[in-house]
């Protein structure tokens, strides 16, 4: 077993060069130094000094300031140490400015103390330093030691050669298995059930071609340690191309698992980063909703508790509190009708949360029927015709009469129609126009025929329903159309809060469209926005 020496004796063997030019802080430093019990070799006052006496001294680590008199300061003395003689160095400066630390950076510094040093700093620094230059040499060495194996076999399957790599991995001498049956000294078996594997130099012999191990193969060394290995096998033949034996190459395979694991591991923290970003969003939507329910809930239901009690106040002056008969006077009515329309304002919300949770556990119940477009639309336009007229808007209405049906959720139609149209006219101002158009579109789709002999690529036409709901005198800002769909989102220094609503109407409606299998666009240009809702005839089975 390859060993590391303890940190006890590298901190007593340790041998430092100190490179700082103020004498007074070069001597201050020493002193500290050797109360640690560390070597100071010697100390220098220059760039150009600290390189000569590394070279000279070789030192286990640099101390090295960074501000030196000279041409060069210490990180460029830093640099060309490291790269010709590999002596790893701390910089201490009292310099901690960007600049300084950036360039510093480059140089791959053991560590960085600023000034006044403290004792203890300076020790954990200097022993950090050391263990990871330890630990890095150490790395290095393995990893440059690194080589194949090779093992030569004839057609009797006798071992001819044996390369020193071979003999360490395996744990033979050539001069013990020279001429002995492969199969005596070289032994595989399988990872997880350890059972006995073929040698695949068998294999390449009979199939007369290379052959690869799998990747979950052991070799048994000699003294019965078990290596990760990853191995081929080729015959060998002569100028005529007679095969007259074959060779065994072998790869320790523990650093490719290593890296492998790496890999997993670097995957399963990506993934942990996108389930942190996904709960960030939810946190995020949580946040938004409570930002707005505190809006669109808690103001309704104060107006409510107002509302009740200047009712209340109301019906005890007049004594119909305490009546038989109630009176329909006009406060009444008024405040009843508040009443109505903040509790409807509330049910909404609760009821447009509920669908949107139904929709997205695609839960949301569907009851399919047959709908003649051209009769349901004008109907459902009629409502919204009166409310245009009263707030001075047009609302024009265009559908072929000779559409034919579609099957689909007549509720969830009702919904999406009804809040386009709503918030068409709730944003477009007087004088202005809206307009509905439906027809009946085709799209090009291609088909490859499997059952033919060979793929046929085949162009058809599928039929959908395109509606259109567009109103004049509103402009969405292109980089917001992309966003109307969210919960809760609105429009940055729009009137929306005005309108009231709750943020979840079109999150709502693109979710219904998606969930009948459709598909919903929003534009906006030249004093028009349009909403472009299209969706197939029928739902797929």
């Amino acid at each position: 077993m390859i060993g590391i020496s303890s940190n006890t004796q590298t901190t007593k063997a340790a041998r430092i060069l100190v490179v700082e030019d103020e004498y007074i802080l070069a001597l201050n430093l020493q002193e500290n130094l050797e109360s640690l019990g560390y070597i100071v070799v010697d100390i220098a006052d220059s760039a150009e000094a600290a390189i000569e006496k590394a070279s000279e001294l070789r030192p286990n680590l640099i101390l090295m300031d960074i501000r030196l008199h000279g041409d060069i300061d210490g990180i460029q003395a830093s640099e060309q140490i490291w790269h010709h003689l590999q002596i790893p160095v701390i910089y201490i400066t009292g310099h901690s400015d960007r600049n300084t630390v950036e360039r510093a950076t480059l140089t791959s510094p053991f560590g960085y103390i600023l000034k006044p040093i403290k004792e203890q700093e300076l020790y954990v620094a200097i022993q950090t330093a050391l263990n990871r230059c330890d630990r890095e040499q150490f790395l290095s060495s393995v990893l440059g030691g690194m080589n194949d194996g090779v093992i030569v076999v004839d057609l009797q399957l006798n071992i001819k050669y044996l390369n020193q790599v071979a003999e360490a991995l395996t744990g033979w001498r050539w001069d013990e298995v020279k001429g002995r049956m492969l199969t005596e000294a070289i032994e595989f078996v399988d990872e997880e059930t350890q059972i006995p594997v073929q040698n695949p130099i068998i294999a390449a012999l009979q199939e007369e071609t290379p052959i690869y191990l799998g990747s979950r193969v052991l070799l048994i060394a000699r003294d019965g340690t078990s290596i990760p290995i990853a191995d081929s096998a080729t015959p060998l033949r002569n100028n005529s191309g007679v095969i007259t034996g074959a060779v065994l190459v072998l790869r320790d395979d523990t650093q490719r698992r290593l890296i492998e694991e790496q890999k997993l591991a670097a995957e399963r923290a990506q993934q942990i980063e996108i389930q942190v970003a996904e709960l960030q969003r939810l946190n995020q939507l949580k946040e938004d909703f409570l930002a707005t329910t505190s809006h669109e809930m808690r103001t309704p239901l104060s107006n409510i508790k107002m509302t009740i009690s200047a009712l209340e106040n109301l019906l005890d002056r007049q004594g119909i509190l305490n009546s038989n008969a109630l009176s329909s006077s006009e406060s009444v009515t008024r405040y009843l009708t508040i009443l109505r329309d903040q509790c409807e304002q509330e049910l909404d919300l609760v009821d447009n949360l509920l669908h949107i949770r139904m929709l997205d556990a695609k839960v949301y119940p569907l009851e399919l029927t047959s709908i003649q477009l051209q009769n349901w639309l004008p109907h459902v336009a009629e409502y919204f015709q009166e409310r245009a007229g009263v707030r001075q808007q047009t609302l024009q209405v265009s559908i072929p009469p000779n559409l034919p049906a579609l099957v689909s959720d007549l509720a969830s139609l009702t919904e999406i129609v009804s809040e386009l149209l709503n918030n068409a006219c709730k944003y477009t101002p007087p004088n202005e126009l809206i307009t509905v158009d439906v027809r009946l579109i085709y799209t090009t789709k291609n088909l490859i025929n499997k059952d033919a002999e060979s793929s046929v690529l085949r162009n058809f036409q599928v039929p959908s329903f395109q509606i259109t709901i567009s109103n004049s005198g509103v402009i969405i800002p292109k980089k917001e159309q992309s966003r109307i769909f969210e919960p809760f989102y609105r429009i940055p220094q729009s009137d929306r809060w005005q309108h009231g609503g709750t943020g979840l109407g079109l999150a709502l409606v693109k979710k219904l469209v998606e969930y009948l299998e459709g598909t919903i666009e929003v534009s906006s240009a030249q004093g028009w926005t349009t909403f472009t809702v299209q969706l197939p005839l029928s739902l797929s089975e």
